[in-house]
């Protein structure tokens, strides 16, 4: 049987917008969520526990420090969530105009703790310790979350010339706390200055964990929130929801985060 070419139109038009409509669907059931390195571990288990309860959805994590990612967010890089890991990069990007004032919501807190190769050369036991002279010291490169945290906590020592030897001992300064993480389970330096919850159970043979006292500790506080521009605003709102719920929290305890 043959069909007029009229009709072969109609149908090739009528199979091309049938093609574009679900390319649209697809990218519609997309989420894309700007998260702090820190909660790289978390983020992964919650992505995955979202996209077997809503099957239709795609969760896109891009992960990097909260400074790296609110420069991305301001420079106007499409996004549906950012969740940061303190106050400070949130509110550059609320100032931008990629998040409504008034928006973001606390979903988790944080706690700094040194790290040590497994072996401990430096004999590191606490906080103090990290001026001692002769120390190779590896921490984040300001403006970086945990780094700002860090050096609130040191401008608190009533020790002379504290500051200054502490950061005299710095060797390296990296982009990201997963990288200083990193660098001291492969022995680069004697210590590093990190988040509880970076010591996951992949390195914890490999690091000294040594505890910053609650007296010299600092709360580090995650808001999140949806981007004002966000391409999917629904699914944005009900990813945030997710992570604010039980399950969802139940997830971020589990790897060291609580609300």
């Amino acid at each position: 049987m043959t069909f007029p070419i009229l009709t072969k139109i109609k149908v090739l038009g009528l199979l091309l917008l049938i093609l574009w409509a679900t390319g649209c669907a697809t990218e519609s059931q997309t989420v894309t969520v700007f998260a702090a390195s820190s909660l790289t571990d978390a983020f992964n288990e919650l992505a995955t526990a979202y996209e077997a309860e809503y099957p239709d959805v795609d969760v896109l994590l891009n992960f990097a420090s909260s400074s790296q990612l609110a420069a991305q967010l301001r420079e106007g890089i499409a996004g549906d969530v950012f969740a940061s890991a303190n106050a400070a990069q949130m509110e550059a990007v609320i100032a931008s105009g990629r998040i409504a004032e008034g928006s973001s919501q606390t979903f988790a807190t944080n706690r700094l703790m040194i790290i040590a190769p497994s072996d401990n050369p430096a004999n590191i036991d606490s906080l103090e310790d990290l001026a001692n002279p002769n120390l190779k010291l590896i921490l984040a490169v300001q403006g970086v979350p945990v780094r700002e945290y860090t050096d609130q906590i040191v401008a608190t020592i009533p020790i002379a010339n504290f500051a200054e030897n502490f950061y005299g001992n710095l060797v390296s300064e990296e982009d990201n706390v997963r990288v200083v993480v990193a660098k001291i389970a492969l022995g680069e330096a004697d210590a590093g200055i990190v988040y509880v919850s970076d010591v996951t159970a992949d390195i914890a043979d490999q690091v000294v964990e040594i505890t910053i006292p609650d007296t010299q500790n600092i709360v580090a506080t995650y808001p999140i929130a949806a981007l004002a521009d966000a391409k999917n605003p629904e699914q944005a709102q009900r990813f945030i929801e997710f992570v604010l719920s039980s399950t969802g929290q139940t997830i971020m305890a589990r790897w060291g985060l609580a609300q």
